[in-house]
């Protein structure tokens, strides 16, 4: 069996006394290609936060490749780690060359100052920015981009440096359909590929859920609803269950959609 690369073991986070995870009990192997999907307030970005080790546990035992988060140097695991996520939008220069966004995470800074980067780091970004669909913005500049745009480049960014684990935090949030696809293809085509990371993408949506992503994590309130691989664990009863909606699930050539349910009677 591939190794853990994420663990975690009756987890729960409380902050200013609210219960934002409970008992979450969760394990993702190397080469997995998981989806976190959720209402609103289900714990999902507190979840990610863990995962990014940007947050620790208020109970359980939190593990990311190997390490045992409140025993590791959280700055010597976090280069190990790519992620996209509205935060990290926020921090781009909006003068910054996209080039360049993608290139310094390199060395893990948002804004290009004084570092090196030699040929293989500048082949490796524009190649990046051409498999998500960017490859004409190199020498624009983030602030004059579209947010399908944006959200492309910023997922380029997080695989640049190559990690041992990507995690995507709703990547898809606010673009039109035509970027909504773009990224989607984007991401399904790396989920394909043997040598990408374990990844984890964070959603609201069905939708967005890219072809060849193969387990589901469902949380709701803070809890687990179910979790394993997706074509047994992504049913009507359960997804009606994490969104307190009767829905009508169905799939078709490995996308997903759901609607609410037909009233009968």
């Amino acid at each position: 069996m591939p190794d853990a690369v994420v663990d975690l073991d009756g987890v729960a986070v409380t902050r200013s006394g609210s219960t934002l995870l409970s008992d979450v009990t969760w394990t993702v192997r190397e080469g997995e290609r998981w989806v976190v999907l959720g209402p609103n307030g289900a714990g999902k970005t507190t979840l990610f936060d863990l995962l990014a080790a940007r947050s620790f546990p208020s109970r359980g035992r939190v593990s990311v490749l190997g390490e045992t988060l409140g025993e590791v140097d959280v700055f010597e695991l976090r280069p190990r780690i790519g992620h996209s996520s509205a935060s990290l939008a926020e921090g781009v220069p909006g003068r910054e060359r996209v080039r360049d966004v993608v290139l310094t995470a390199a060395h893990g800074v948002v804004g290009r100052w004084r570092e090196d980067y030699d040929d293989v780091d500048l082949q490796r970004a524009d190649a990046l920015l051409e498999a998500f669909g960017v490859a004409g913005l190199g020498d624009r500049t983030f602030g004059t981009l579209s947010e399908g745009e944006r959200k492309r480049v910023l997922v380029a960014r997080a695989v640049m440096t190559d990690p041992e684990l990507l995690l995507l935090d709703e990547p898809a949030a606010g673009l039109d359909l035509r970027g909504r696809e773009d990224l989607v293809t984007g991401l399904s085509r790396l989920a394909h590929d043997p040598a990408a990371p374990t990844t984890v993408l964070v959603t609201h949506h069905v939708e967005e859920i890219p072809p060849g992503f193969d387990h589901v994590l469902l949380l709701r309130k803070g809890q687990v609803v179910a979790a394993g691989p997706v074509e047994t664990v992504l049913t009507a009863r359960a997804l009606s269950d994490t969104f307190g909606l009767a829905l009508h699930v169905t799939v078709d050539e490995g996308r997903w959609s759901a609607r609410a349910a037909r009233a009968t009677g």
